[in-house]
């Protein structure tokens, strides 16, 4: 366990220390459009984050090259140089999408070929394990087939969630939390070597997203862009397909006793074909809500539009920050939930303590214009926003209405940002900018 989590710790610094050079050289590149119609952030910021993560994650993979536990899984797998061959090109199409805006078709291809090369080298599934049939040997083709897909749909369901301040970042790196977790517990406690690199994977991942987090957060000060969102969705799928057909179920010997127990004891087996899913459950809701929406209206399931779950969750009324800490209240019930589920599938307390965190959620969404307020003691502690009746709650509520969701006056759209001056994200301007007056229309993820 030491090891793994120093390997997250220096993916981590390593990331930190070089988004802010990043951020400066992506403002020099141009790498910083101007405000689309769907966007939710005021002015210009940079993009290109993904060049920080990927030295990160090549930071944490030499790291563990090097550590004596961790060595092995380079020794005894291959699947680490696959994940570095797939996420290189992917980040490569990632930052050129950054800077020159890449056709959505041309994208789907190279995410298509990054997927078949972590293939040829090993990074795929081999069989699955099926409730009620058993373990199902899958041919080449079926496994490429079934490894590109997975590949393809988790790297645009994390892509179509990047659209608020830090939701991607953090949804993954909560995901990826539980995932190593799982993915930890069938290594230490049943022995299983295969399940090391899946591991490793996972917290690589969690290191590369909370390294990258401080400087994303609201009001983000740069965005990982396409070459961030398409990285962590392919490091997110490899580690999924890496324990799913990797493992055989046989090694675990958990076919013993009655069958009532057989059925408990099996379900770590199952929930590797479950927790991907629950990984990106909501990534993928929103990915799959938006492609029915533009379906129905004659439109391109390419097309972008102002319909994603977060930006509902600021037309209901929800704050910026509030809107981003309930997609995480969800990822986190859902994907740690089914890792409690792998842990004791019998307990009724589990899935009570679920069906509860589900209900606290429900109330959360339905209280869109509730500020909490602290004790006068701890004003001093806390944003502006938090105390009673000072500044910060005039800027927040407005007239009524939360200043991130607040719709800006004729005036508030024509006056343009002066040149030089540093806004709300921190990004300079380099020249005079306008902001746009119809803030409704189309749009998806940044």
């Amino acid at each position: 366990m030491r090891e793994y989590l120093l390997t997250l710790c220096i993916t981590a610094a390593v990331t930190y220390l070089l988004t802010g050079p990043v951020r400066k050289f992506a403002i020099v590149a141009g790498a910083m459009p101007e405000i689309r119609a769907r966007d939710v952030h005021r002015e210009p910021t940079p993009r290109l984050g993904g060049i920080a993560m990927f030295f990160g994650l090549c930071a944490g993979l030499l790291v563990a090259d090097h550590l004596e536990n961790l060595n092995e899984v380079f020794a005894n797998s291959n699947e680490p140089r696959a994940l570095l061959s797939g996420a290189a090109l992917i980040w490569l199409i990632g930052v050129l999408d950054d800077k020159f805006e890449i056709d959505a078709l041309i994208k789907l291809g190279g995410q298509m070929i990054a997927a078949g090369v972590m293939v040829m080298q090993g990074l795929t599934i081999l069989w699955l394990p099926i409730p009620g049939v058993g373990l199902v040997a899958l041919t080449q083709w079926q496994g490429t087939l079934l490894t590109v897909a997975l590949v393809v749909i988790t790297i645009n369901a994390v892509n179509f969630v990047d659209g608020l301040d830090g939701l991607a970042s953090g949804m993954v790196c909560i995901a990826s939390a539980a995932f190593f977790l799982y993915a930890y517990r069938i290594w230490y406690s049943y022995g299983i070597e295969a399940a090391a690199p899946a591991t490793l994977f996972s917290a690589i991942l969690m290191g590369m997203c909370l390294g990258f987090l401080p400087h994303n957060m609201h009001p983000a000060r740069i965005f990982m862009g396409d070459s961030g969102s398409m990285l962590i969705g392919l490091v997110l799928a490899a580690g999924a397909i890496s324990i799913t057909g990797q493992i055989d179920p046989d090694a675990m010997n958990l076919f013993s006793g009655s069958e009532r127990n057989t059925v408990h004891q099996t379900v770590p087996v199952y929930i590797p074909l479950l927790l991907p899913l629950t990984i990106i459950a909501v990534p993928a809701a929103d990915l799959v809500l938006a492609i029915v929406r533009r379906t129905w209206r004659g439109q391109s399931p390419f097309a972008a539009d102002r319909g994603h779950l977060h930006h509902r969750l600021l037309e209901v009324g929800h704050s910026h920050s509030r809107a981003v800490l309930i997609m995480y209240f969800w990822s986190a019930v859902i994907a740690f939930g089914a890792l409690a589920f792998s842990v004791n599938s019998a307990s009724m307390w589990i899935v009570l303590g679920i069906m509860g965190f589900s209900a606290v959620g429900l109330v959360l969404l339905l209280l869109p214009r509730f500020t909490p307020r602290t004790p006068r003691w701890a004003e001093r502690f806390v944003p502006p926003r938090y105390r009673r009746g000072g500044q910060g709650e005039s800027e927040a509520l407005g007239d009524g209405v939360p200043s991130a969701v607040r719709v800006p006056s004729e005036e508030e759209h024509r006056a343009p940002v002066a040149a030089g001056v540093s806004g709300v994200n921190g990004a300079t301007a380099v020249g005079a900018r306008s902001r746009l007056a119809d803030r409704r229309g189309a749009g998806s993820s940044r």
